[in-house]
Parts: structure tokens; C-alpha cells; sequence
């Protein structure tokens, strides 16, 4: 919903497509004409057990890809990089196929130091088969090797596709690799953006729920992992190498994901089937067959009518196509069954999507009623063209809102005329020039709490 006499107070966003320039502590620095330096990414390929062929062909690409996408990139396989006061110029540093124990505990104390300061860890294929006795190690990398087939075709679930590893891929991806089997399953303690299908393959061990790439924070840090990589042609081909490139800056903070571990989701909408949604009033949503709905026409509500919620965490993906961000949309909780949707504005909340509006009206807020943390709101927010990820949890009378995994607004209903406790939830279309797309709403519903 939008309010006329609109007053612009916050930009749309931090980072741009292919990455901003701030970084680290020591890489904020500027130089002496004030200008921000560029961050650094720190690519260490030491090997004390295998030996990829392909490490000379990732380090490359890392490199290739720091030019297109603004960052500066350095190449080592000497350990000794690993010292408190070399790591700080680094704004991540990717484990390209590291293999065995490649780091004495002076360097693994300084490692440490540097992921729970808020440094970021990316690690390719075999950095899974790294440093197996060392406990921290182990959990930021998220799981450990056990095993793999030979080389062979594979189909790709794609779990996440707000993530910026992933956004850019269909929901399955067919390619060629070595595909690891894991000692764990890192499901619980990571979110997992992309998993095998074993039935598409010989030789996976992990029982039909196999993650295969991942993020998460870990300590004070990032960490994202693919098990990707380890054919040489894999640095050839354009879809992995965004995937790459997507991990890389999430890690450097050039772009926000939520990357808290998401489990007990049931899909509400995922764009190929309309199955107990109702529209009300004009406007429509358009679908294409990536299972993206992107509103069109005038003021209107998607709504689903199949069933009322009480207790619940609604999550779903947004994008904003104009390049100013005043593409107008919102998402509405909390109000009855109605086929008019100014029933919902009347009765119900909801949570704006534009980001151009007044602080109590624009993204993040419980719109006409109280603003997002509009500090921590916009460090969350990913600029128009890039998907960003809302939570909506509902309990009782409160409502809270995380934005790419950083909560950003918590609001208590008083009015007795409005209730959250039961109420039906919908994606708005706006005005006939906006356009806001939306995929993979899903639903998990939660305890009721007694009083």
C-alpha cells in the first residue's frame, strides 16, 4: 500500500550487482585522496593429501571473477599467510580444494581469531576434506568427506533461490561433477541451497537428503560451501561460475541472504500451481515457468483461501524490478475470508515491500503502524533486481519480521478490532506500473501457546 505525498528517506540499498567496495576493518581504509579501497579475497590451494588438477583453473576463476566483480583477489599456498595481521586485509578467504592438514595451530588460532572478528570463509569441493582434527574447522566447513563415485551427470535440486549463489538457476540443475558424500548431514546446523537427487545418479550414500551446497554463520563469521569444482571444465561454465561468484559475495557482504538452517517448511506457492488461492479485486499476477508470480494491473490481492493461520512462520522471496525501487507491494497477515481486498487493509496488517515510502510505510514496516529498525533494515536490504528473503512469524498478538536472516521489526497488535491470532495471508498487486515478483512462499505452523 502506498501513501500519497511520498517522502524518500533511505536508500534502496548497499550493494550493487557485482559488488560494493567497502570491506574489512583494515580493508576499509581509504587512500589518501579518501577513496574506499577495494576488498580483498584471499584464495589458499595448499595440499597435503590429493591434488586437484583443476586448483590452477580455480584460483583463475576467482581471480576473473574479482575483476568483474570488484574485488581484489590474491592467490598463496604458503601457510604462513595465516597470521592475525594478514588476514585482517582480507574480506574472505576461499579454501580452493585444500586437501589434509594444511595449517599448524598458530595458524588455526589466527584463523579462528579471524572468522569470530567477522571474517568470511569460502570453501570449494575438497576444502571438505581438510583439517579433519580440528573441531572449528569442521563446523564451519559444515560437514566432512567420506567418499565419492566416479565422475558422472547429476541433477541438482536448487533449494534456495534468493540466495545469490543460487538465485540464478532453475529449481533443478543438470550438470557434470564428482560428487562428495558427506560423514554428516549438515542440514541442521546450515541452510542448505542445493541438494542431489540420489535416484538421478550412481553411488550417493546419504539417503535421498544429500546438501551438496550451503551457508550459514558460524561464529561471529560467514561460511559457505559447494561441493562443486572439481573437474576443470566446471570453471568454464557459466552457471557454476555465478554460483561461484554468488557465494563469494555473500561472504564478503556484497549481498544478504538468510542463512539461518530452514527446516519443517511446507510449500503455500511456488508459481506452477494456484491450487487455494483466490484473487480479490483487480490487478493479477502473471507466472512464468520458473514458479515466479510478478504482480500486473491495479490494486488486488492473491490470497489464500484454503485455510486460516493461528500460529505460524511465513517465509517467501521478493523482488522489485525498477531500478529505483518504487515498485510498490506488500504482504498481508492477520485478516478474514473476503474477495474485497480493501478487507485485508482494513482488518489485517501488512508488511510493505517498498522502499521509498516514510519510515512507518516503507520495507520491513507493519505499514500505517510502526517502522523496521530502518538502520538494520537497510545493512539486510539487497537493491532492486536482486531477491531478498522475508520471515513473518506470528504468535498470538505479535508479529515479527526478519529480512535476510536479520530481524528487523517486533509489534504487538492492541487493537481488539484487528487480531493476528487467526487470520488468512496474501501477496498484494498493487498499482497497474508496479512490478514485484514473488516464488517459493512456504508456511511452517507452530505450537500455540497457552496463556
Amino acid at each position: 500500500m502506498r501513501a500519497t505525498g511520498r517522502v524518500t528517506t533511505a536508500a534502496v540499498g548497499a550493494a550493487l550487482l557485482l559488488g560494493t567496495v567497502s570491506g574489512t576493518a583494515a580493508s576499509q581504509a581509504g587512500d589518501e585522496g579518501g577513496k574506499a579501497a577495494e576488498k580483498r579475497v584471499l584464495v589458499f590451494s595448499k595440499t597435503a593429501g590429493f591434488r586437484h588438477d583443476s586448483i590452477p583453473e580455480g584460483v583463475a576463476t576467482v581471480k576473473q571473477l574479482g575483476q568483474a566483480g570488484g574485488f581484489r583477489v590474491d592467490a598463496t599456498e604458503d601457510a604462513g599467510a595465516f597470521t592475525q595481521r594478514n588476514l585482517r586485509r582480507y574480506a574472505a578467504v576461499v579454501f580452493m580444494s585444500t586437501t589434509g592438514d594444511v595449517l599448524d595451530a598458530a595458524q588455526q588460532r589466527a584463523f579462528e581469531g579471524y572468522i569470530r572478528g567477522g571474517g568470511a570463509y569460502v570453501g570449494v569441493h575438497a576444502a571438505a576434506d581438510t583439517e579433519y582434527d580440528w573441531e572449528f574447522y569442521g563446523g564451519l566447513a559444515g560437514a566432512y568427506f567420506q567418499s565419492h563415485p566416479a565422475i558422472q551427470p547429476a541433477t541438482v535440486d536448487v533449494e534456495d533461490r534468493a540466495h545469490p549463489a543460487t538465485s540464478g538457476l532453475a529449481r533443478t540443475w543438470n550438470r557434470t561433477d564428482e560428487w562428495y558424500n558427506y560423514r554428516s548431514n549438515p542440514r541442521e546446523r546450515a541452510h542448505v541451497l542445493a541438494s542431489l537427487d540420489e535416484s538421478s545418479y550412481t553411488g550417493g550414500t546419504m539417503h535421498g537428503d544429500h546438501p551438496i551446497a550451503w551457508c550459514q554463520e558460524y561464529r561471529g563469521g560467514r561460511a559457505f560451501y559447494t561441493g562443486g569444482g572439481h573437474t576443470k571444465e566446471s570453471y568454464a561454465d557459466p552457471a557454476f561460475r555465478q554460483h561461484l561468484l554468488g557465494g563469494i559475495r555473500w561472504a564478503v557482504g556484497d549481498a544478504q541472504a538468510d542463512c539461518r538452517p530452514e527446516n519443517g517448511y511446507r510449500p503455500l506457492l511456488d508459481g506452477a500451481s494456484l491450487d487455494g488461492w483466490r484473487q480479490a479485486g483487480p490487478g493479477s499476477f502473471t507466472s512464468d515457468d520458473d514458479g515466479t508470480i510478478t504482480s500486473s494491473g491495479g490494486m488486488g490481492l492473491l490470497w489464500y483461501a484454503g485455510k486460516s493461520f493461528t500460529s505460524y512462520s511465513l517465509k517467501l522471496d521478493w523482488r522489485m524490478a525498477s531500478e529505483s525501487g518504487d515498485d510498490n507491494s506488500g504482504v498481508f497477515v492477520g485478516f478474514p475470508a473476503s474477495d474485497d481486498p480493501w478487507s485485508a487493509v482494513d482488518n489485517g496488517y501488512e508488511i510493505q515491500i517498498d522502499a521509498t515510502d516514510v519510515p512507518e510505510r516503507t520495507t520491513g514496516s507493519v505499514y500505517g503502524f510502526q517502522s523496521a529498525d530502518l538502520n538494520k533494515r537497510d545493512r539486510a536490504l539487497n537493491p532492486p533486481g536482486e531477491w531478498n528473503t522475508y520471515e513473518i512469524r506470528v504468535e498470538g498478538e505479535r508479529l515479527r519480521v526478519w529480512l535476510n536472516g536479520v530481524k528487523i521489526n517486533d509489534f504487538t497488535n492492541t487493537d481488539p478490532a484487528r487480531s493476528l491470532a487467526d487470520g488468512h495471508i496474501g501477496i498484494q498487486n498493487h498499482g497497474a506500473e508496479d512490478r514485484v515478483s514473488f516464488r517459493d512462499v512456504r508456511i511452517k505452523e507452530l505450537p500455540v501457546r497457552g496463556d
